[in-house]
């Protein structure tokens, strides 16, 4: 019997322990930057695809104030940050 190949399911099939370290990462000296990081991840970490482990990860390559410029939305991502799925992320984590 065939298994069929379900796209959406394979999106959220992100390796848990790149998740788990993302989310030690997530831990930032600015309360503001851990506050929304937390939340989301709280909310979304199950489910987050390969590319979104990846945008997160850029994020978190960020200084603090730059990502708190960033998640407040005082700034647009740039350089290596200004792709498309770091940008998506980045809105939702504005909503977060």
């Amino acid at each position: 019997m065939e298994t069929q190949h379900n796209p959406q399911q394979a999106a959220h099939q992100s390796d848990p322990t790149n998740r788990a370290r993302l989310r030690w990462r997530a831990r930032r000296g600015l309360l503001e930057n851990d506050l929304i990081l937390t939340r989301f991840l709280d909310a979304h970490e199950e489910t987050l695809s390969d590319e979104e482990v990846d945008a997160l990860t850029r994020l978190l390559d960020l200084a603090d104030n730059p990502l708190m410029d960033l998640l407040l939305g005082r700034a647009e991502p740039e350089g290596e940050t200004d792709l498309p799925h770091v940008r998506a992320l980045v809105a939702r984590l504005r909503l977060a």
